[in-house]
Order: structure tokens, then sequence, then C-alpha cells
């Protein structure tokens, strides 16, 4: 038998055939993102730091919300492989209803989380762009729900293609926004980073518009298209939606809080802190997109196959997507190393906050194998539909050892055991993170072996 008709090769091409399309359009995604700090480092230091504590609490908010509403795609990749295409028009039309409750109620939440800008002590520019760009880009956050809604059932249908179309064209009009409304060209004012958020808000909504008009128009959807009639909402499937997605919602903010609150927590030792943390975020949330995309292909596939009564094949498929991640993590890791002065110079022209920028990656590339593995695990296990567990082993892993000791080794006051005697800032809570993310990886490759062991096992 030639090499490239075992099984393990079909595995391989299948999750990346799925795969690279989502990764194109995650990383155009987080691309606008990558702009938004560009551009604004760009303008000056102040609104970098601003833009970068805005985006502290924008990133905790949508994360969750994709959390969330990540419980449309095991079901939907369920029905799928099990050949019932009938329901599911009718749970996406559920979960849209659950989308536009949490989108509305995250608006709100957004806009009463801008208030703790006005209880720190930061520089007045940074305080008003920060405030600014959250009341701002909340008005995108019920438009970014239903988009979530409707890329997870798009993704678990295998139908990648159109996400990443949208993206590209979402990335590259949200670089002509932010070159027009951050710098004030063609006549338009120079907002500086509040233009990032403008930029932000039109650009999700372009996204939502544009994936609807795409669906509605390819013959792949028309089996399963959820929008042919009105629905109210149904309690028990809404209930059913929010059992398996609430702990999902709460594993990512557990995870995305351990990221997002360290630019609150060292706002007091000043803007070059603040922007160098968010430069090495923001580059490691780039890369992020890669185990992420294969992690939501592996969701769909491990689904499918549970949905077919295939046990074994949904282990099976569950280990060649966290041995390809072992692979991907390997790449960024010594990506990372060796480019970690040229990554953060591109961000800034400030070279104290590029050479602090650059210390912090270097612990990023440390964590990139931890950080690959726990989030391709976590897609597995959701694939057989369990959330509760990895919920509780991100808030251990994040809250219980990330954050406490960052909180030890980043601000707290000499005299408490096991703290430096200079606070390392930034630094500290990177260092943090690698604990906590090895402490899920582990836990999460631990879990992950037992339940597709007793799947296999009943079969």
């Amino acid at each position: 038998m030639p090499p490239n008709s075992t099984p393990l090769f079909h595995e391989i091409r299948a999750l990346w055939l799925l795969a690279w399309p989502i990764l194109i359009g995650q990383l155009a995604t987080i691309g606008m993102s990558v702009t938004d700090v560009t551009m604004a480092g760009h303008a000056s230091a102040q609104d970098l730091a601003g833009v970068s504590l805005g985006v502290s609490i924008w990133n905790m908010i949508i994360l969750t919300l994709m959390g969330l509403l990540l419980s449309v795609n095991p079901l939907v990749a369920h029905h799928i492989g099990a050949q019932r295409h009938a329901e599911v028009p009718q749970l996406v039309r559920q979960a849209l209803w659950k989308a536009l409750l949490v989108g509305l109620l995250a608006c709100l939440i957004a806009n009463l989380a801008a208030t703790v800008f006005a209880l720190m002590d930061l520089e007045p520019r940074v305080r008003a762009v920060a405030t600014q760009f959250v009341h701002v880009t909340s008005g995108a956050l019920p438009a970014f729900a239903a988009y979530r809604v409707l890329y997870g059932y798009s993704t678990s249908i295998n139908q990648t293609k159109p996400m990443m179309v949208v993206a590209l064209l979402a990335c590259a009009l949200n670089l002509l926004l932010n070159w027009l409304l951050v710098f004030g060209h063609l006549g338009l004012p120079a907002l500086g980073g509040v233009g990032c958020a403008w930029s932000t808000l039109l650009c999700i909504w372009f996204q939502l518009l544009a994936l609807l008009w795409w669906m509605r128009r390819s013959p792949a959807y028309r089996s399963t298209w959820p929008l042919g009639r009105f629905e109210s909402p149904h309690g028990p499937t809404l209930r059913h939606l929010f059992r398996l997605g609430l702990p999902i919602g709460v594993t990512y903010f557990a995870e995305t809080s351990a990221f997002s609150l360290i630019a609150l927590l060292i706002a007091k030792f000043g803007s070059t802190q603040v922007a160098a943390h968010a430069i090495a975020l923001n580059f490691t949330s780039f890369t992020f997109m890669v185990p992420l995309s294969l992690g939501l292909a592996l969701l769909t596939r491990v689904g499918q196959s549970l949905g077919a009564q295939d046990s074994h094949g949904a282990r099976f498929r569950a280990w060649v997507g966290v041995g390809m991640t072992l692979v991907i993590a390997s790449v960024a890791a010594l990506s990372m190393y060796l480019g970690r002065h040229q990554i953060a110079q591109a961000y800034t022209n400030d070279p104290q906050v590029a050479a602090l920028a650059a210390q912090l990656l270097v612990l990023a590339a440390l964590f990139q194998f931890s950080d690959c593995t726990q989030v391709v695990t976590s897609c597995a296990i959701r694939g057989y539909k369990i959330t509760r567990a990895p919920m509780l082993l991100h808030l251990t892993a994040f809250w219980g050892f990330s954050l406490p000791l960052g909180f030890l080794w980043g601000r707290a006051p000499a005299w408490l055991p096991l703290a430096p005697a200079t606070p390392l800032a930034a630094q500290g809570f990177w260092m943090a993170l690698n604990v906590g993310l090895t402490i899920a990886a582990v836990g999460l490759v631990l879990m992950l072996r037992r339940i597709a062991a007793q799947h296999a096992a009943h079969a």
C-alpha cells in the first residue's frame, strides 16, 4: 500500500483540508487586531497603551462569547455525522436567539467594565483612549455573537472557505479604515487609538452581513439553511445550548483573563510596561490562531465520528490532531525566539518598549508547546460534548496558579514569601503563564486519554 493511502496520511490530509481555511480566516481576523495595535503604536506610546487597555477588556468579552456560542459546533457536527440534516436548521435558529441575548448582555457588561479605567492611576490620554475604545467597540458585540453562531454552523457542515474569504476582506477593510481614521488621511479627523475602535466596529458588522450574503447564495447551505422561516425561542433547546456552552465560556474567560488582566495589573508601572505586554500578547494571539484553527477542525472531525457511532475513529482523529499541533508548536517556538527583536520593532519605534517586548517574547516561545497542546486537546474533548471537566481544570490552572503567581512575581511587595526583591512587572506575569498553561496541557492530555478510551471500550 502506498504511504499516502494510509489512515494516518488520510486523516492528516482531511483535518488539514478542513483547518486551513479556518486558519486563514482566523489569521485575517486577528490581523485586524495586529493592525490596530501597530497603527496605535506608531501614533504614540499613549495611544498604544490606551488601545491595549481597551483591547484587554474587549478580548475577555469576545473570547468569552466565542466559548458560550461554541456549543453549536459539536451539536451540528453530531447531527451531520448521524445524517440528521433536518435537525440542523432549528438548532441554528435557537443558537441565534442565544447569540442575540448574550450579545446584548455583553454590550452592557463592556460599557460597565470601562468604568474601571476611571479608578486607575493612568495618564489622561491613556484613560481617554481606553474608555472610548470600549464604548465604541461594544456596539459590535451583538453582530459578533451572531457571526460566531453562523461560523460554528458553517464549520460543522464542512464549509470553511466562506469565513476565510470574508475575514480576508474584513482585514483589508480594517487596514484601510485604520489608515484613514488613526492618522486622519483624505481629510478625515486624526482620531489616534480611537480610530481603531471605529474600524473594528464597522468591520465586524461587515463580516456578519457578508457571511449571510454568501450563505444565502451558496447551494452548500440549502439543505440545512436556518433562516427560511421565523421561529420563536424554544426553552428546552436554549437550555441545552447554555448547558453545553456556559462551561466553554467560563473556560475561555479563565484563560483570556489570565492574559488580559495583566495589562490592568501592570498599569501602575507605566506606559512602557503596558505597551510591551500588548505587543507580546498581540503577536502570541496571532500565532495562537494556528492551533485554535486546528482545534476547531478537530472538534468537527471528532464530533462527526461520534455522531456516526465510530468511537475508535474519534479517538484516532483526536490523537492525530494532538500530534499535528506538537509539530506546529515546535515551529512557532523557534520562530518566535529567533525573530523576537524584529517582531517587537515592527510594532513600535520606541526602543525601550521594543526591548522589553522582545524579552516577553522569549517567555512566550517557552509556552508554545503547552499552549498549543491545551487548546487542541480541549477542542477534541468538546467533540465528545464534554465541557464541565475542562472548565474546572482551566479555572484551576489560570485562576488557581497563573494569576496568583503572576501577582506574586509581578507586583507583590518584597516582604511576601517567594516574592522577588523588586517586582518583575510584566515578566513576572508571563513567567506565571508558563506554569498555568503547563498544568492545563498535562491535565487535558490525561483527560482526553481517559475519555477516548472509555468511549472506545463501550463501542
